[in-house]
């Protein structure tokens, strides 16, 4: 594969692009950039990643160990963690299919001239030496080499930092991971594959991941916490009950791993990864297209969303409702008075539109209205920029072929008049409106100046006309806003555009403080000063693109996590720097390329269900937790007690494989799943141990003290000492699980009825107890087991309140919109 540098000297390619035996030959050769562009792991990679833990190493072990020694009751654990697997491959390939199809939809597809035909093609079907055409808003795929070029500004500040746009020239390169912002070109790709310059940074970025998730982060630190307990407990109890169990060595190692196989929490990271999983398939119901999964509980945790106008709040389509003269007296860029009809200005009008190659709505609603006009030719044309908010051409009039070309500006009138001129007041009334208005303009010098010296614009600047357009108003931008509002998530809207336009427009949807707009133009440079002014105003208008990034910046410095949804190239930086990015599917590549999150049908009204998915994910994910933690401090505190004492485990596997399936394993995958509205709070390590460390402990001596009073009753029979201790820990778990489960539904309580029901079957039917080795002795050690279980139970309860009102107040003291969590 080719990896040399391309110089000038290179310019003689063919610009009609390949011949169909060229590409043939290079696709035969290798020469293709073929780098797997996927957004979720392979099948293989997914067994493997479910199958290969060191979670089912111990587990697995532990298994054979049973087997080894029987009987098959005991071995139940080992389906269960088979079962999980399962579970966990089939919804991660679920979420793949779901991923993979989304994805192809959403693809970026370069332009690409063979044998002198442009077509759209797959990034992956570019080969070496392929001619490929860039407009604004293109991402480059591939790195190349310069051979026409219009105009053409490129950022590159993904690749290199710098914010300011490169100009790029007929032999200059470009490189794969950077954008167009205006004008147009195309170059000859001279690396592809995986030696472009961004592939391999590509490739990465677009995998199916967990690794930035602060919810599978938390999980880890629980886990790594968890192992150096289980370690020295775990060997500790391998003596204990060998030497215990001297005459029995069987029994020994039963209820050695009865000890061992509880600790571990092992449903834990499975549910959330079937959650996670499961969340991008509902979402991809939905056109939404996840491209990095934490991004589903990023946007749960964000309480600052920045809205850009158009596309978001208003659809992409604008229609022209007027054209509004400004002086009958135009004075042209030559010089020369021309007739200053509503029809010349129509017909330059025209002329813009047909010479814009890649029209922003804006232009594609002039270009509606008014069709290119015979005779008007263009010596010259500059592109609409977001920096400079102008475009203009240099432009010839049929009635006189031969004199001096006008140049003609199209662009915001603030930008390109005097502050005191009398038509920025025309301007600001219709603006008030919620309307755009473009000014149309003659500039008395050429384009090439008005680029160089943009501060002299406004002084050389004749107005003409006012081009006044409407903008259509999303339907359900209003409910969207609203629900963000009901949820505590402020929404600043961040626009291009005039800031009455755009306050209007915000007032118009309902938006809190849209009725004093700021220009972003009178914002301070300080980012204290602005994080100030963003705190306490939620409409900015003329925003530039370097202004958005600071602005999230600033934002994100008085600790908000932020949103940022847009789908213009002028949104792609502070796409990037945001918590979390947003794009329309309709947006353009580079935006699409950035953003964790895109919205396929172009809807705003999605983003509620995506803040939903990741709320469910958090708050469903935080209250199974609670349950395998619990259960992982009873089992570490009955251990150390055994040891301590020197008498047998009070259990066999089959015991805590019924109690843990149905407190946990069963009910665990029910609330994992279910609809979940509660706003992401920080600390999730933190909250988790709050209720699991009183818990686990409250359950341990509820057990323990059940254990011994047993001992007492039974003098030495196990099977009723155990189904004693099995009594206890069981009802202690099923309090937890009733806690956890709040607040209360019909189905919630079905559940926890029906796993309680499930425990009293086994214990009523013979079968049951047979199998599971439980029988209740007389009454004198049930009730008391019990007895012992409802006071573990309400010591269980007040703790929970306590726990409660701490976490209650910490909420009332920071506000938990998302902010970084504590792990």
């Amino acid at each position: 594969m080719d990896t040399g540098t391309e110089t000038g000297a290179d310019l003689g390619t063919d610009a009609r692009g390949l011949s169909a035996a060229e590409v043939a030959e290079r696709v035969a050769d290798g020469r293709v950039n073929d780098i797997p562009v996927r957004s979720s792991r392979s099948v293989g990679e997914i067994v493997r990643a479910n199958v290969l833990t060191r979670i089912n190493a111990i587990i697995g072990v532990l298994f054979v160990l049973i087997v080894i020694v029987g009987p098959v009751q005991d071995a139940l654990f080992g389906g269960v963690i088979i079962a999980n697997t399962l579970i966990g491959v089939i919804q991660e390939i679920r979420a793949k299919r779901t991923l993979d199809r989304l994805a192809v939809v959403g693809e970026a597809r370069p332009v690409v001239r063979r044998d002198g035909v442009a077509a759209e093609l797959a990034a992956s079907e570019i080969v070496l030496d392929d001619v490929v055409e860039l407009g604004s808003g293109d991402k480059i795929a591939v790195d190349g080499l310069v051979l026409e070029a219009e105009n053409l500004e490129v950022d590159e500040s993904l690749l290199t930092g710098e914010a300011d746009p490169v100009h790029k020239r007929p032999g200059d390169t470009v490189m794969s991971g950077s954008f167009v912002v205006a004008g147009s070109g195309a170059f000859r790709a001279t690396r592809v594959g995986r030696a472009a310059y961004a592939a391999q940074l590509a490739e990465e970025a677009s995998r199916f991941t967990l690794v930035n998730s602060q919810l599978r982060n938390g999980i880890n630190t629980i886990l790594r916490v968890v192992t150096w307990m289980i370690i020295p407990t775990g060997v500790a109890l391998i003596i204990s009950q060998i030497l215990v169990n001297d005459d029995d060595l069987a029994e020994g190692i039963r209820r050695m791993v009865a000890g061992l196989v509880p600790m571990v929490p092992e449903g834990l990271v499975l549910l959330t990864s079937v959650a996670f999983a499961v969340g991008v398939v509902r979402l991809g119901r939905r056109q939404c297209l996840v491209q990095e999964l934490p991004a589903i509980e990023g946007l749960a945790r964000v309480d600052v969303v920045c809205l850009d106008k158009t596309g978001t709040l208003t659809e992409a389509a604008m229609d022209v409702v007027e054209l509004r003269m400004l002086d009958d007296d135009i004075e042209t860029g030559g010089g020369k008075e021309t007739d200053g009809s509503k029809a010349t200005a129509e017909a330059v009008l025209g002329t813009l539109g047909a010479a814009d190659r890649r029209p922003n709505p804006s232009m594609q609603a002039i270009i509606d209205a008014w069709p290119a006009p015979a005779g008007w030719t263009v010596q010259a044309d500059m592109p609409f920029s977001s920096a400079r908010k102008w475009s203009g051409a240099e432009i010839t009039d049929p009635a006189d072929p031969t004199g001096p070309a006008a140049t003609w500006l199209l662009g915001a009138p603030d930008v390109l008049l005097p502050e005191s001129h009398p038509a920025l007041a025309e301007a600001d009334r219709f603006g008030e409106q919620g309307l755009r208005v473009l000014l149309l303009a003659t500039y008395g010098a050429t384009l090439a100046e008005a680029v160089a010296d943009p501060a002299e614009v406004p002084g050389l600047t004749t107005p003409v006309a006012l081009v006044v357009i409407a903008q259509r108003l999303r339907a359900d931008a209003p409910d969207t806003l609203r629900y963000f509002a009901e949820q505590g998530v402020a929404a600043k809207v961040i626009s291009g555009d005039n800031a009455l336009s755009v306050g209007a427009v915000a007032r118009t949807l309902g938006l809190p403080g849209a009725e004093n707009p700021v220009d972003a133009r009178t914002l301070p440079t300080d980012p204290e000063a602005l994080a100030d002014v963003l705190e306490t105003h939620s409409v900015f208008g003329r925003v530039s693109p370097q202004q958005k990034r600071e602005m999230v910046a600033a934002l994100q410095s008085r600790g908000h996590a932020v949103a940022m949804t847009g789908d213009g190239v002028n949104d792609v930086l502070a796409l990037k720097d945001a918590d979390i990015g947003v794009s329309m599917g309709s947006g353009s590549q580079a935006t699409r390329a950035v953003a964790q999150i895109v919205l396929l049908n172009n809807s705003f009204a999605t983003l509620p269900s995506v803040v939903g998915e990741g709320r469910r994910v958090i708050g469903n994910i935080e209250r199974v937790a609670n349950l395998f933690l619990t259960k992982t401090v009873y089992s570490v505190l009955l251990a150390i007690v055994v040891v301590i004492t020197q008498v047998p485990y009070p259990f066999l596997p089959r015991h805590l494989t019924l109690i843990g399936s149905l407190t946990i394993g069963i009910p665990a995958f029910f609330l994992a799943l279910a609809p979940n509205a509660e706003r992401a709070r920080p600390d999730f390590v933190g909250r988790v141990l709050r209720f699991a460390l009183p818990a686990g402990v409250l359950a341990a001596a509820a057990t323990l003290t059940s254990y011994f009073l047993a001992r007492s009753i039974y003098d030495g029979d196990l099977d009723a000492e155990t189904s004693m201790a099995t009594l206890t820990l069981f009802l202690v778990a099923l309090w937890a699980l009733a806690i956890v489960a709040r607040p209360y539904t019909w189905w919630r309580i079905l559940l926890v009825a029906t796993m309680a029901l499930a425990f009293a079957v086994v214990l009523a039917v013979p079968y049951g107890q047979e199998f599971f080795q439980l029988s209740l002795v007389g009454t004198t050690g049930p009730w008391t087991g019990a007895a012992v279980a409802l006071a573990g139970g309400i010591a269980l309860e007040i703790s929970w309140v306590f726990t409660r009102r701490h976490l209650d107040a910490q909420s009332a003291r920071h506000p938990a919109h998302g902010a970084a969590a504590a792990e």
